[in-house]
């Protein structure tokens, strides 16, 4: 796919992270994009952050587990920008406390958020593409769902796990509609967020921690190459940080 002059929608992309950096660099290529998150002020400076830069964005406020608001953030996208080619299902997180101590609406939000929430964008989106003539969808896991380790939110880890198998499972849509969906499973990722994260660590929980943390512009720039490439439909790449980043798909990796 040709980015320059196609319209994407990012999900999650108000705070300095991998969303922001997703969405600056499909519109560093030429593409319209529609900035989704909760955070207001954040999604606005992503978005003014791209049109400063000479890009092309809108930012549309949308709580991505709610199927209303995630309906009306795709067509604001096409409305906007006179249609839809790329989604890339970035929002995610699970808030304190956890599976199962948390009370059951709580860890269900954390389901809806990282799996509900994807599919319903990619459902409610594939009309759009289809009117295009096909389109590309990346959506953002968790290493936290590959494996057999115990995790701290278990229903983070059960939801990511969901989102590449689910990747996986739409890989017909390439040849049915056009539209090919592909996954980016990151390990640690070097945000504010995390960096705050260490901080609170204990010496013990940062020793886990990979000495060389990924990039919010390294996941960004191997998203937009998962989009260009017309090749690659249903696959997940899981981006190791240790021995310095590298993506590798999910099924070349030995088993646990």
């Amino acid at each position: 796919m040709e980015i320059e002059g196609k319209v994407a929608l990012v999900t999650g992309a108000g705070a300095a992270g991998t969303g922001r950096a997703i969405a600056r660099a499909l519109a560093e290529r030429g593409a319209a994009v529609a900035v989704n998150d909760l955070d207001e002020e954040g999604g606005t400076k992503t978005m003014q952050l791209i049109e400063e830069a000479g890009g092309k964005a809108a930012f549309v406020l949308a709580d991505m587990t709610r199927e209303d608001e995630i309906r009306a953030a795709i067509r604001f996208a096409a409305d906007t920008f006179g249609g839809l080619d790329v989604l890339v299902n970035n929002a995610g997180g699970t808030p304190w406390p956890h599976f199962p101590d948390a009370p059951v609406e709580h860890w269900s939000r954390t389901l809806d958020l990282n799996l509900r929430g994807p599919m319903l964008a990619i459902q409610h989106a594939l009309p759009e593409m289809q009117k295009r003539g096909g389109g590309a969808v990346v959506n953002i896991s968790s290493v936290a769902g590959i494996g057999w380790q115990p995790h701290g939110s278990p229903e983070y880890a059960a939801a990511k796990a969901g989102l590449v198998r689910l990747t996986a499972t739409l890989a017909p849509l390439a040849k049915r509609d056009g539209v090919r969906v592909n996954c980016i499973v990151p390990n640690w990722i070097e945000t504010l967020e995390v960096l705050a994260e260490l901080e609170a660590m204990s010496p013990e929980e940062r020793a886990g921690v990979p000495e060389v943390m990924t990039k919010p512009e390294e996941i960004a720039d191997f998203a937009v190459e998962l989009i260009g490439d017309e090749e690659l439909a249903g696959r997940v790449f899981v981006w190791w940080t240790t021995r310095g980043p590298k993506a590798v798909p999910l099924d070349d990796l030995p088993g646990d």
